[in-house]
């Protein structure tokens, strides 16, 4: 019998139908047959750290595995325990005081939350602001909704920064949330105290609700930590954040991220999850504690091991005469494509001539054009390699 066939007609609902097309999977199916061809391809088109998680937070599951009250279901919120440490971390970090019990959310990972905001908040036919370049998990969170979107570009000219200026009067008035991120995926670029204060401004000017995601808070460079939404004068008021422990604490796989700041948000946040899901496994709550208030040496050790991959890939472009401005946090290099060359195309030679993978700027948006993504999950020696790879096609006048 051939049970490949349904003897119904399956009709997807319209929200299948109209979600964004998944770019990163064409991308890693384009490696993969170029791995499988026998190449020694370098993957840095990706944002998956390669460093594994900490001894000390591992072992910390581990043990915490064997506990039997870990074995049924965990309060629906998530224990107590992780919301303070968090907020202890947010304390000492950042000095902004959060109450775990009304301003703090666990999700599972941080593209959870940044997906279910939208949920809470967007009507079908609503509309929501969102960074071109920016990560495409906006994108597809609004889709979910049935909302619109409209595009703050950012380019190199206003340091990869939304100029909230250019924003027409009409779309703003009507826009009921916007996404920001700093340190920027995918420029690298970070934002400062006072860009953060514009933002709180526009935010009460057009009752727009601000949702900043801080994946990359903890990998900044140059001496400079990067600076949280929720340090400005009225951020609570006006938004939430969202963190997670994938990047520093390279805990990307445990998917543990949270949302923090606005009580009402919170509370939106906490109701919607009431009906997906039972929280986190709570031995994977406790590693995660320990994470936050444990040591920090790892945290900033990473942090330094990202800068000096930066450094010496830096060294390697200016080598071939390859061009571009460092970012000031994250592990992503915005690179521009040389002339005749689109994002696309560019990456498709690098991937066929040098067995190179970087990340196509458009798959990020329309102003992502004219740049490659490049993730420094590599060691020094691999990011060189890639470099001298690239070099020896040419295409740059060192």
């Amino acid at each position: 019998m051939n049970h490949n066939h349904s003897r119904i007609t399956i009709e997807p609902a319209h929200r299948m139908q109209e979600l964004p097309t998944q770019f990163f999977a064409r991308l890693v199916s384009k490696a993969a047959a170029r791995l499988a061809e026998g190449h020694d391809v370098i993957n840095l088109g990706q944002g998956n750290p390669d460093k594994p998680t900490p001894p000390h937070i591992v072992a910390k599951l581990q043990e915490a595995a064997a506990n039997p009250l870990y074995h049924k279901y965990p309060p629906f919120s998530g224990y107590a325990f992780l919301k303070e440490a968090v907020a202890a971390r947010y304390k000492e970090d950042y000095n902004v005081d959060l109450d775990p019990a009304t301003e703090v959310a666990i999700l599972f990972g941080g593209k959870t939350g940044l997906v279910e905001i939208s949920q809470c908040l967007l009507n079908p036919g609503d509309l929501c602001l969102v960074p071109d370049p920016g990560y495409p998990d906006y994108w597809s969170g609004v889709s979910l909704a049935g909302a619109h979107m409209s595009f703050m570009p950012l380019t190199a000219d206003n340091d990869f920064l939304p100029d909230y200026s250019r924003i027409p009067a009409p779309v703003a008035d009507k826009a009921k949330l916007m996404f920001i991120n700093y340190p920027n995926n995918p420029t690298g670029a970070v934002a400062s105290s006072s860009f953060y204060e514009e933002t709180v401004r526009f935010a009460e000017r057009h009752n727009i609700v601000v949702s900043s995601d801080f994946a990359y808070g903890g990998i900044g460079f140059d001496g400079q930590r990067p600076v949280s939404f929720l340090q400005t004068p009225g951020a609570k008021e006006v938004g939430l954040e969202f963190y997670t422990l994938s990047k520093s604490y390279n805990m990307a796989g445990w998917r543990v991220g949270f949302a923090l700041g606005n009580a009402k948000l919170i509370s939106l946040i906490n109701l919607i999850q009431d009906h997906y899901y039972c929280s986190l496994f709570g031995g994977i709550q406790e590693a995660a504690a320990l994470a936050l208030t444990g040591s920090q040496d790892s945290v900033h050790s990473l942090s330094a091991m990202y800068e000096q991959r930066r450094n010496a890939l830096f060294d390697a472009l200016s080598g071939i005469g390859w061009k571009a401005v460092k970012p000031g946090g994250s592990f992503f290099c915005w690179l521009p494509v040389p002339d005749g060359y689109t994002s696309e195309s560019f990456s498709d030679l690098l991937l066929k001539e040098a067995n190179v993978v970087l990340a196509p700027g458009v798959g990020f948006g329309t102003h992502g054009e004219g740049y490659v993504r490049l993730g420094l999950l590599a060691d020094e020696a691999r990011l060189q390699e890639a470099v001298r790879r690239i070099g020896a096609l040419g295409l740059f006048g060192s």
